[in-house]
């Protein structure tokens, strides 16, 4: 009779400590959901995911100042803008006002008349193009107008036996000119990988006196090349220009029939403008 008294006892006692630990914790697990703690902060982030980083300042937005180096031909020289500036310099004045900050022209190596071959040696010869490439925040470069239409020469050979205007001699010049300009993509690469690089494409400068548009495949060719080329590298973009002088082209082009005047040189530099926005 004793024993089955303390079993009862014992068993009472068990039923009563179970019903006071699931009161425990239900007590406790309502307390959790209804006075949340704040989670120890967790790298890896939920479930093991990694948590995303922010997204980082743009160097060029937190550079204090732009330095422009500048290379090439006569378009790049300013040949045919009256007031001096050129695209190089207009294009200093727009990214000023749109950066809101400084903005230098570093250099300009640019010179009239230059091929491909000869911006190459220039540069051999010169130690402080590469210097200066390296410093730069944007590289500005026109090459290769000169290379494919010689200021206009030899396209024009035939027009006393009545073919006017031929651009084969352009096209035979272009495999080996497009070499060169790898060669410059590259060197630019090289001396400076991080630097913003505008390479400006060509246009049309005798569109006008090419009816039948025989030349326009040549021009779209070398474009379309040089894309090519830039696209090896991650900051190199090629700037169209075809476009802004295909209609009204004498309205932009300097009374030598070949350089942009004011108004040509402000389109392209608009152009630049844009695509460093």
């Amino acid at each position: 009779m004793n024993s089955s008294r303390w079993l009862w006892r014992w068993v009472g006692g068990g039923a009563m400590a179970a019903t006071l630990l699931c009161l425990f914790g239900f007590g406790y697990a309502a307390n959790q959901i209804i006075f949340p703690k704040p989670a120890a902060p967790d790298a890896a982030g939920p479930a093991g995911a990694p948590q995303a980083e922010k997204p980082k300042q743009d160097a060029w937005d937190a550079k204090a100042k732009i330095q422009i180096v500048a290379l090439g031909d006569s378009l790049t020289v300013g040949t045919g803008d009256l007031t001096g500036k050129g695209y190089v310099g207009r294009t200093r004045d727009l990214l000023e006002k749109q950066l809101g900050k400084p903005v230098f022209v570093y250099n300009n190596f640019a010179i009239a008349g230059y091929r491909t071959y000869d911006l190459l040696k220039d540069w051999d010869a010169k130690k402080d193009i590469g210097k200066s490439i390296a410093e730069a925040d944007l590289v500005l470069l026109t090459i290769g107008g000169n290379d494919l239409f010689e200021g206009g020469g030899d396209i024009f050979t035939n027009s006393a036996t009545g073919e006017g205007f031929n651009p084969k001699a352009a096209a035979d010049r272009m495999p080996e000119a497009l070499k060169r300009l790898s060669d410059i993509f590259d060197r630019i690469a090289k001396a400076n990988p991080k630097a913003r690089v505008l390479y400006v494409g060509l246009y049309h400068p005798f569109l006008d006196l090419d009816p039948q548009r025989t030349g326009a495949p040549i021009v779209q060719q070398w474009n379309k090349s040089a894309f090519d080329l830039a696209n090896r590298y991650p900051n190199f973009v090629v700037v169209p220009t075809y476009d802004l002088f295909e209609l009204g082209l004498s309205k932009y082009l300097y009374t030598d029939h070949f350089h942009p005047n004011q108004d040509g040189y402000a389109r392209i530099a608009g152009r630049i403008a844009e695509i460093l926005n």
